[in-house]
């Protein structure tokens, strides 16, 4: 989709934009081009284009299969965070590790939580080491360090040992999160980008669901077998992705960076299904290409140093952008976005299923471990009616709602165990009214703040700040995550009504945060977004990046296409 901008130039434009505009358009790739599935479209005002290499959906990602498989590939990476948190959850209540290592609430908050801890800080160097060094070379370190961890957590000795591997798993863990999407957003063509994006919260919860019943299905073995094989199992995949990346294409984007465009084109040609020959003239690499070295060079302008400066110094620049008054309103929205994703109480339902089963009356290891297994997967099935409606009713609606709906389910099953604690046996209803709650909040979590959390904050910065803003959102992510790991089973000790309580009055308070604070981004244009945020900083960024394009000869290569065709 493209947009007029200036007389004279061409600009591509977001694809959120109004689909109006395919109407006036014109394609311009002559007949032989499009044979390939490529189509450059030049809208009749004679100012905007966008370009595809093959149709969307299901039909252009079985087209590009070569990028599909790379980003299946990857995918792991999110495969082996879910598993990581799906599979704690059984080993806590396993009886040979609850006979070997007697745990109170303290030593489960912190098992738990040195994942997340470790993979805070994981999420954080990870940028810099991509950034340095490469992509697939930064997911190698990731997966050894993921597999050191593991290692240690299967030949445990101590609780210490298993504590140790946990956090040391979660640098490799939270290395991994960012990184797979990051190159997964890098190699996708853009008309397919976000159904390739879409399969790092795919693999997400279908690690956890696997993490989960792999741990069920082993907790009757005898001995220690029972907790170390479904801990040792995680290794297999973390060695698969270590040794399949360097197999992988390098990222075009990063190599522009590194002012290697020779390379580059070539990595875009492979991820293209475009032969060497074609490469050097096909119109949309180049046209792509193009694109990426604007993109960088607008980096290095709006922060003042080259976009190969890797200092701490230039970092901690970069960084410091998100607070300043341009940007700090956006930063708040990525950063609290993922607060209450986090303290709606998901990961306390994932993490200690089993035991807050046992505190709402449920009686046997079988039932209480079946019915938290059953989260992962209502879960699991409540992301794909939110791929089909998170952009046709909105981001903003589905978040009220969401929040609403979770509130009241965690509200409900406050009160239950509130009045019935102590003699469930009496009032098995009240048992199942309040699983049947935990189900409801989480269909509700599962269509609106699991997806739009890792959505929102991408939408809300522009280009110059959105990798900076979302790795905070990301970091935000983490920490919450960490404390929610830490102090769940102290709560739960303490007041098991008084932890859904909690979670309710979370819950809440992000419905008043999204009804006032959050604006809504689906099909929002550049300057309707600036006007929410009061700022221009979104058009400043992209008035800037049309003059680079125009400087680097973009737009010269348009209209050279457009008069070939029209000659034609």
């Amino acid at each position: 989709m493209a947009r007029t901008l200036r007389s004279g130039t061409y600009a591509a434009v977001p694809s959120s934009e109004d689909e109006a505009s395919n109407a006036a358009s014109e394609p311009l790739l002559a007949r032989e081009n499009r044979l390939r599935g490529g189509t450059l479209t030049l809208h009749q005002d004679g100012h905007g284009y966008s370009y595809a290499y093959g149709p969307k959906g299901s039909a252009g990602l079985i087209r590009n299969y070569y990028a599909l498989g790379c980003a299946v590939f990857v995918s792991i990476g999110g495969l082996l965070f879910g598993y990581d948190q799906g599979v704690i959850a059984n080993v806590l209540v396993m009886r040979d590790f609850t006979e070997r290592w007697p745990v109170g609430p303290l030593e489960k908050g912190v098992m738990t939580a040195a994942l997340e801890l470790g993979s805070l800080f994981g999420a954080l160097a990870s940028g810099v080491l991509a950034d340095r060094y490469s992509r697939r070379v930064s997911i190698l370190l990731a997966c050894v360090v993921f597999c050191i961890g593991s290692a240690f957590q299967f030949a445990a000795q101590s609780l210490f040992h298993l504590t140790l591997g946990r956090a040391i798993g979660g640098l490799g863990v939270g290395a991994l999160s960012m990184l797979a999407p990051l190159y997964m957003a890098e190699i996708s063509p853009p008309e397919v980008r976000g159904s390739l994006m879409a399969l790092e919260q795919f693999a997400i919860v279908l690690g956890a669901v696997l993490g989960f019943w792999t741990g069920f299905f082993t907790r009757e073995i005898p001995g220690s077998a029972s907790w170390r094989i479904p801990l040792g199992i995680q290794l297999g995949p973390g060695v698969l992705l270590a040794v399949g990346c360097l197999f992988l294409p390098p990222s075009p984007r990063l190599l522009i960076m590194q002012g290697r465009p020779d390379d580059a084109r070539r990595a875009l040609a492979t991820l293209r299904l475009r032969s060497p020959e074609e490469s050097i003239t096909d119109p949309l690499l180049q046209l792509e290409l193009l694109e990426m070295q604007a993109e960088i060079a607008l980096l290095a302008q709006t922060t003042g140093v080259p976009a190969k400066a890797g200092s701490l110094r230039t970092e901690a620049r970069a960084w410091a952008r998100l607070f300043g008054r341009k940007y700090r309103k956006r930063t708040a929205i990525g950063v609290l976005m993922m607060f209450f994703q986090q303290w709606s109480g998901i990961n306390a339902l994932l993490y200690y299923g089993p035991t807050l089963m046992h505190s709402l009356g449920l009686q046997g290891d079988a039932v209480t471990l079946t019915v938290s297994g059953g989260i992962g997967i209502v879960q699991f099935l409540a992301v794909l009616p939110a791929i089909v409606f998170i952009d046709r009713l909105g981001r903003k609606p589905l978040l009220r709602g969401g929040s609403a709906v979770m509130a009241l389910s965690h509200f409900c099953i406050a009160v239950m165990v509130r009045q019935f604690e102590g003699d469930w046996l009496s009032h098995s209803w009240a048992a199942w009214f309040s699983v049947g709650c935990v189900y409801v909040f989480t269909a509700a979590y599962g269509v609106s703040y699991g997806p739009i959390g890792w959505v929102l904050p991408s939408e809300v910065f522009p280009l110059s700040v959105r990798s900076k803003g979302v790795s905070l959102s990301t970091a935000s992510n983490w920490f919450n995550n960490f404390l929610i790991g830490l102090i769940t089973p102290e709560l739960m000790e303490l007041s098991p009504s008084g932890t859904f309580l909690v979670f309710a009055t979370a819950c809440f308070l992000g419905y008043l945060w999204s009804t006032y604070s959050v604006p809504e981004t689906a099909n929002v244009s550049l300057e309707e977004m600036d006007a929410v945020f009061g700022s221009s900083a979104g058009r400043e960024d992209l008035l800037l990046k049309q003059q680079i394009e125009e400087d680097l000869g973009l737009h010269d290569l348009v209209q050279q296409w457009a008069s070939t065709y029209h000659r034609a």
